[in-house]
This record gives C-alpha cells, sequence and structure tokens, in this order.
C-alpha cells in the first residue's frame, strides 16, 4: 500500500483519472469501429465472391412468347446434357413479375409483355466452360445472351475490397495516432517531473524503474479507456448489425460478422493497453537515458 500511495503521489495522480484516459477510449472507439467496418465487408466480399463464382444466366430473348417458351425449353434440355453444366434451373415467371413491379407495376404480369425467358446455370467447372454453353445457346438461338454474373458484380466487389483495405489503413493509422499520444503524454509526465525523478535517481533508482512508474499509469489509463471505449463500439455495433440483419438484403446480411470477427474486435482493447504501454516504456526510457 505504502508503495502504491508513493506511486501516485510521484505521478501526481490526486482527482482521479486523466484527460488522456478519455481520449484513449475516443481512439479505441474510433478504431473497433472501423476494425468492424473492415471485417464486415470482407465478409461480405467472400460471400459475395462463392455466390458469383462459376453462375451464368441466360436470356431467351423472343418478342412471341409462345416461341420464347420453345427456345427457352430447348436450350435448357441441352445446357443439362452438357458435363460443364452442375445445375440447370429456369427462373419462374412470378419471380420475374415479381422483380419487375417496382418498375412496371400490374402490368409485369401481362403474357404478352416480351420479358426474356431466363435460366441460371452453376458451372461444374472447367476453364472453357463458358465458350463451350455459349456455343451450345446460340446454335439455338442466335438473340440468346450469356451472361457471367461475376461480370455484373465485379464493381460492387471491388468497391467492397477497397473499404476492407480503407478500413484496415484506418485501423493503423488510429494505432499510430494512439501510439504518438502515449509518447507526448508520457513526455510531458516526464518534464513535470523531472526535479522528482533527479531526486530518485540521486537516491539510486534505475531508469528502468522510473519508467515503470510511468508506464503502470499509462497502463491503468489505457485501460480505462479501453474498458469504456470497447464497450461503447462493440454496443454500436451490435446494433448496427441487428439494424442490417432486418433489411433483408441478401448482400448486407453477408456483411455480418462472425463469431471469429467478434473474438477479434474484443482482443483489440487488449492490444490496444499493450501498445499504449510499450509505447511509453520506450518513450520514457530513451529520454531518460538521452536527458538524465
Amino acid at each position: 500500500m505504502s508503495r502504491r500511495a508513493t506511486d501516485r503521489r510521484v505521478l501526481d495522480e490526486v482527482g482521479g483519472l486523466r484527460a488522456m484516459a478519455w481520449v484513449m477510449a475516443i481512439m479505441l472507439f474510433l478504431t473497433m469501429l472501423a476494425a468492424a467496418l473492415g471485417l464486415g465487408t470482407a465478409s461480405a466480399a467472400r460471400v459475395l465472391d462463392r455466390q458469383l463464382v462459376g453462375r451464368l444466366t441466360v436470356q431467351i430473348v423472343e418478342g412471341d412468347p409462345v416461341r420464347r417458351d420453345a427456345v427457352a425449353q430447348r436450350v435448357l434440355a441441352a445446357v443439362r446434357r452438357l458435363p460443364q453444366v452442375a445445375r440447370a434451373t429456369p427462373v419462374d415467371r412470378a419471380e420475374l413479375t415479381r422483380l419487375l413491379r417496382p418498375w412496371l407495376g400490374s402490368d409485369g404480369a401481362d403474357p404478352q409483355l416480351p420479358v426474356p425467358a431466363m435460366i441460371d446455370i452453376d458451372l461444374a467447372g472447367g476453364d472453357a466452360a463458358d465458350a463451350r454453353i455459349a456455343a451450345t445457346v446460340h446454335a439455338i438461338s442466335r438473340s440468346a445472351r450469356v451472361d457471367r454474373h461475376e461480370s455484373w458484380m465485379s464493381p460492387v466487389s471491388g468497391f467492397m475490397t477497397s473499404l476492407t483495405w480503407l478500413a484496415l489503413a484506418l485501423v493503423l493509422l488510429m494505432g499510430g495516432a494512439t501510439a504518438a499520444v502515449v509518447m507526448l503524454a508520457a513526455r510531458a509526465g516526464l518534464e513535470a517531473h523531472r526535479p522528482t525523478i533527479e531526486v530518485m535517481h540521486m537516491l539510486g533508482s534505475t531508469d528502468l524503474q522510473v519508467a515503470r512508474l510511468f508506464q503502470r499509469r499509462i497502463a491503468l489509463d489505457a485501460g480505462f479507456g479501453g474498458i469504456v471505449g470497447g464497450i461503447a463500439a462493440l454496443g454500436v455495433i451490435g446494433i448496427v448489425g441487428a439494424r442490417l440483419s432486418l433489411l433483408g438484403s441478401e448482400l448486407l446480411s453477408g456483411a455480418m460478422l462472425s463469431v471469429a470477427d467478434w473474438l477479434l474486435l474484443v482482443c483489440l482493447p487488449i492490444g490496444f493497453v499493450l501498445l499504449a504501454t510499450l509505447s511509453a516504456r520506450v518513450t520514457i526510457v530513451r529520454a531518460l537515458r538521452r536527458t538524465l
């Protein structure tokens, strides 16, 4: 108890926690939000890639509904015989009507409306699968189109990948800013207590012993900031995740965090405290060796 009281007097801790603890809390809060953004977009990008890779859609464009349906049946039978095709499924007309309703309203259900017949295809593999399927389809109907899902959504996937890298850069930037704040606080404390430190050196204290006092205080401040900022960030992330799950979007639902992602976020405050402690120790020891 005597030693702890001495530490507090040396660091002028009467009056409670210093403002740096709240700065730490804010910085950790922002860091965890950036990390959650990066983990969410990375997860969504992986889900999107799994859904799109190896998938094609064939569109049968014919003005005559009877001929359109007949050609669609012929194309479906032909592609199902190809070894490169794992599954071929016609898109239900009711589903197409539902997708068109926001733009066409009730007119989308008109059987005379020249809506293309569509066939979804899952590929079994093979580098030349696209070309083989396109050749088979075009041999039956020159007006048919073969679209690869991956080409449609590649801009979205690229955008999410960019967001992931941006979030990583923000996390690293916030980590560097945290270390800088700790260094400034440690140097300010060193200057404020220079006379006391000189007396401690005269009494036989080493640089490492003095650095340990500052290190302990900054670790406590960082720990307090880690608890406050971490709880606040996890609460916000949980609320945002719950709201995303209610939207019913397949793309946004892919941005939900996994158990491993949550564990990583929980570990961030611990790394935050370790970074602050190490930064304080290195800063104080170097300053003492250079000036005292």
